[in-house]
């Protein structure tokens, strides 16, 4: 689900292009592209971007007054805090619960690290299982480590996985996040050296103290 909640919400963009097809309305695409730029911008840290797109895509989709569709870019943004260790209750989804489908409250059961058996089936691929470095989809990747980290199943390798996928992205949130528990590790285990070294990154990352 994430960033790619409008695949539930209508046909693939080349469809549009059918005649058999009318073109989907303006609004979904206005609604997929902010929901799309607030994510990113959680994930990239930028809260004065990620306000705006965040409140447009609510705009855009409440128009609708459809419950389920407003509940999908809240579960999306949702979803970037835990890619981030940020954990806690769904706040804006929970007014949508009641009116929510069973796909998203299972979601959101995901999300929280409460997720059961009935709700796994009902979750998107990449979340039902596997290891998480086989998920392609970089931020479901990030997200997958984010619940195993929260339900006390992400080992080092998950970790060092969530750390090279946000670098790789330049996703400096979750990136700043992940490196904060490799420094946590390394100073229990005692390994000065790599404490040292990951203070280091993690001064990188942060970037140059604004004056």
């Amino acid at each position: 689900m994430s960033a790619r909640w409008l695949a539930h919400m209508t046909c693939a963009a080349a469809l549009a292009a059918c005649s058999s097809h009318p073109p989907a309305p303006d609004w979904q695409g206005r609604a997929k592209a902010a929901s799309e730029r607030a994510v990113a911008a959680y994930l990239t840290g930028d809260a004065r971007v990620e306000a705006a797109e965040l409140a447009r895509a609510r705009s855009e989709v409440s128009r609708t007054g459809r419950a389920d569709l407003l509940a999908r870019v809240e579960l999306a943004q949702c979803a970037a805090q835990v890619a981030s260790l940020v954990f806690g209750p769904c706040a804006a989804f929970e007014p949508l619960r009641m009116d929510a489908p069973a796909p998203e409250r299972a979601y959101a059961a995901y999300l929280a690290g409460r997720a059961s058996r009935d709700d796994v089936a009902l979750l998107p691929a990449a979340h039902r299982g596997g290891p998480v470095a086989g998920i392609p989809d970089p931020l479901s990747r990030l997200i997958a480590a984010g619940v195993q980290f929260e339900t006390g199943q992400a080992d080092p390798s998950v970790i060092s996985t969530a750390v090279d996928t946000a670098s790789a992205q330049g996703w400096r949130r979750p990136l700043l996040a992940w490196l904060g528990v490799q420094l946590r590790l390394a100073a229990q285990a005692g390994d000065a050296d790599e404490v040292v070294r990951l203070k280091r990154r993690i001064a990188l990352t942060e970037g140059p103290a604004a004056p």
